[in-house]
């Protein structure tokens, strides 16, 4: 892995070590959360094969005490649908118009960490960078359409199957602290994935799409869970 690429990757696992092995205790501004995702390509490889899409996910924060609540360790699941993108084509011999038509979903397993505050003030500005497992289900159709009548056009299935790939994001965000209970948490994440194979064409190559993710979410305190 190329320098640019691996230190995000270390500094994701620095973070959550540390927070992990400073957890003495789960109570001091640790929480569950729950957030909606509009995700949104970033660059040539994600645009190309992929439209805006809206999803969600679930995550765990972890602060660690000993570190005065500034460092915590995050884990979390996430999945979106990246909707369909279309990218065209003329056959050389009949010069005809070809169709790529691309549908995928997208999921994420990340492990991270987060620095900024975690204890009792009401804004709780924060950033991180997670490392991830990064799930994408791809269904590809070459069709050659009928401009006349779109249910005589030509369809066929190139692909149907999912991949994984490694990633990593950076997040900026705000938490907003109710009582020590309940939270509402907000901000944007610059999300990458590395060797995604993609059907281009005649040929396959491999991309590294970007993405930005807008999330908006709300957490509850363990010390309330703990409390049902």
């Amino acid at each position: 892995m190329r320098e640019s690429c691996r230190r995000p990757f270390l500094l994701a696992i620095v973070l959550f070590c540390c927070a992990v092995g400073g957890a003495g205790s789960l109570a001091a501004g640790g929480k569950v959360g729950i957030y909606g995702i509009r995700m949104v390509p970033y660059g040539i490889d994600a645009k190309e094969y992929s439209r805006a899409g809206w999803g969600g996910g679930i995550h765990v924060i972890v602060p660690a005490p000993t570190l005065a609540n500034i460092v915590a360790g995050v884990a979390g699941i996430e999945f979106v649908n990246l909707l369909s993108g279309t990218t065209y084509y003329q056959d050389r011999v009949t010069l005809l118009r070809v169709e790529q038509q691309t549908s995928q979903d997208y999921g994420r397993l990340y492990l991270g960490g987060q620095l900024g505050g975690h204890g009792n003030g009401f804004l709780r500005p924060h950033a991180g960078v997670n490392i991830a497992l990064v799930w994408y289900a791809f269904t590809i159709d070459v069709v050659v359409p009928n401009d006349y009548n779109r249910e005589n056009e030509i369809r066929q299935k190139l692909r149907d199957e999912s991949k994984l790939a490694f990633g990593y994001d950076f997040t900026l965000g705000l938490d907003l602290n109710f009582n020590n209970a309940i939270a509402l948490d907000g901000g944007v994440k610059y999300v990458k994935s590395f060797s995604v194979p993609q059907q281009l064409g005649e040929g396959s190559v491999t991309i590294h799409p970007q993405y930005f993710q807008i999330y908006l979410g709300i957490g509850m305190s363990f010390d309330m869970l703990s409390n049902y």
